[in-house]
Parts: C-alpha cells; structure tokens; sequence
C-alpha cells in the first residue's frame, strides 16, 4: 500500500510539471569557437588532459583554478619548451587557502597578470571560494537587485581521487542545485550533474556521449524513476542505495534523447567517448 501510494504522489507531482531540457554543447570539438551561453570553467586539483582542457577552456570565457589546480594546469605543458602553450591558458584567477599551491606555480601565474586570492575560510571549501568568486562577478555584471546566475559552471576534476573531495563534490552540486540551476562536473571519463525532481530531456550527441550511463540516487533516502530513450528503461521504479541503483546502463543510437522523470533530486552521469587531438 506504501509504495502505491509513493507512486500516485509521483505521479501527481510530475506529471504537470515542465520539462527541463539538457545539452552539453561544450563538450563537441566541433562547436568550438566564441560560445554564446556564459561559462565558467572552475579547475581543481586532480589529473585531466591536454585535449579536455582545450575543449573546455576554448567553450568558457571566465577561467578560475582553485588553489593546486593551478599546479595541474601548469605542469600539464611540462614539454612545452618556449612556454608559448602555456603562455595561452592564464586563467582569470587562482583562489584558496593555498596551502598546496607552489611557489613556482604561484610566481609564473602572476607573472602573466593573474590574480592569486587567498581566503583562509575553513567553513569552505577551494571549490566553493571558486563559486563565491563567479558568483561575485555575476553581481557586478548586473545583477544586484534580482539574482539570476548568468553562467553556468563548469567544473573540471572533482570525481577522481581522494573519496572525501569526491563526496564533497557530489554534496555541494546537489546544494547548488537550487540556486544556479546548471553546474556541470567533468573528467575525462564522464561528465555529471544534478537532476532535479521533475521531468527531464537531454540531448544526446552520440559522437560525445557513451555508451554508458547511469541514475544515482545520491543525497535522498529513494526516488522513482521513469525513464525512456535507454537500453534498460525504468517505469515508476524505486532506486535507493539500499535498493536498485541503475549503473552501467546504456544509451540507444537510434535515440537523440533520454527523458527522466525522478520524485527526487538524483544524479545523472554519462560516458565521454575519446576526444581526439
């Protein structure tokens, strides 16, 4: 009797709502070029590729790295050996409480005119000084009396390495959720984010994403699910750590969406094919 009245509740709650569209443009190569939605890459400190970084940094016209971020952006041009690459990707800022951010790293960068910030805030994280930076910057591009986010973050590293950062990360985003809307992490491996309760449609551009994917009940107790567009689609199924989870999925090629109906906020990961030099 519980679960079918969870079910109804869903229904009810889902069926009117409106459907939020998704798209990760800045992950093609071949839409590289001034782009026209705003984005702020935020780099943090954990491995990714010369290719990745290119991509993401050509798709974001505000660039920030938190704290040892800077090490990885620095060292990732080691045979660079006139400096002209890396002479390229200076970013906007480099902000944190610096204690993993070298001395060498730290004079190059502010050699090149970036600014070094740092916050000896212990109640925040590198990654949420990043935020509170863009966020800042949005304010003073205008919007001080209604605050809408006018960018949307991009945030490069964060589900590799030690678990606690990782966990850290999944936490914020889902926190983030309510106030910025669109907040993207990626690794060379997949890209993620957060889906709200509702009703959901991304865009799948096959030559980016897959095969597979996967709908992780992060942060909640259980959500049903209703999905359509995957190998394994799910009808008003629950999903609970301490039930179904649904991993390795797979993505159709003859489908150019997913949709996802959830009762709760769940996280949405998916696959990132090869990106060629």
């Amino acid at each position: 009797m519980g679960s079918d009245i969870s079910k109804l509740l869903y229904s009810r709650n889902t069926t009117s709502s409106k459907i939020t569209d998704w798209d990760v443009p800045f992950l093609n190569p071949s839409t590289i070029g001034i782009p026209e939605t705003k984005r702020g890459l935020i780099i943090l400190n954990q491995p990714f590729s010369q290719n990745l970084l290119e991509l993401l940094w050509t798709a974001c016209s505000w660039h920030c790295c938190a704290d040892g971020g800077a090490n990885r952006l620095f060292d990732l041009f080691r045979e660079d050996e006139h400096g002209a690459l890396r002479a390229q990707y200076i970013p906007d800022l480099i902000k944190g409480d610096l204690d993993s951010l070298r001395t060498d790293v730290q004079e190059y960068y502010t050699s090149k005119g970036a600014p070094v910030v740092q916050d000896h805030d212990q109640d925040s994280t590198d990654l949420m000084k990043c935020v509170q930076s863009l966020q800042e910057k949005e304010k003073a591009e205008g919007q001080e009396v209604c605050y809408l986010p006018l960018y949307e973050i991009i945030v490069l590293g964060g589900l590799t390495g030690r678990l606690d950062q990782t966990i850290h990360t999944l936490s914020y985003l889902y926190k983030l959720r309510r106030v910025r809307g669109r907040t993207f992490v990626v690794t060379d491996d997949n890209v993620s984010w957060v889906l709200d309760e509702g009703q959901h449609r991304i865009h799948i551009d096959h030559d980016t994403l897959g095969p597979t994917c996967g709908l992780l009940p992060i942060g909640v107790d259980s959500t049903l699910l209703t999905t359509s567009g995957l190998r394994w689609n799910l009808d008003a199924v629950e999903s609970s750590f301490d039930g179904l989870v649904s991993t390795s999925n797979h993505l159709l090629l003859e489908e150019s969406f997913v949709t996802i109906k959830t009762s709760r906020p769940i996280w949405w990961c998916v696959e990132l094919r090869q990106l060629q030099s």
